[in-house]
């Protein structure tokens, strides 16, 4: 099955997820600031967004916080709602962190730049989570012109 990219990024599921939606996980947040996915976080919470940092690396309970968050190594293991899943993995990872987001109720999915999986969008978006691909909300509001 192949997916048109506008499919992946149609402006009313990027203007939700962006407005209305505040609790994001970011998958791949290690608290390493040379990363993107600490610099995209970071511009989240500038915006109002609360930010949870998912890696591997707080399966350690003496990992410290990051951008004054607790971690966690999984997204089963977040005790409280969380509305967008947020994905820094390459495509080829990225799939399972989609499936997941549904399993725990997510209520919106984002793959970021240069991150796309056509099968976890169709089985994202046939569950009833909308999801959002190849881009990044940093990009998305230049575009709004914010």
């Amino acid at each position: 099955m192949t997916t048109v990219s506008s499919d992946w990024q149609d402006p009313g599921t990027v203007e939700r997820m962006l407005d209305d939606l505040g609790t994001w996980a970011v998958v791949g947040l290690s608290g390493d600031p040379g990363r993107t996915a600490y610099s995209i976080a970071s511009l989240l919470q500038s915006r109002g967004k609360r930010i949870v940092p998912i890696h591997p690396v707080f399966a350690d309970p003496g990992a410290p916080a990051v951008l004054g968050e607790q971690g966690y190594a999984s997204l089963a293991e977040v005790p409280f709602a969380v509305d967008v899943v947020d994905v820094f993995r390459r495509s080829e990872a990225a799939g399972e962190f989609a499936d997941q987001a549904v399993a725990i109720g997510a209520k919106g999915v984002w793959f970021q730049l240069g991150v796309v999986d056509e099968d976890a969008f169709a089985r994202t978006t046939a569950a009833g989570v909308p999801m959002v691909m190849d881009t990044c909300p940093a990009i998305e509001w230049r575009k709004r012109g914010r």
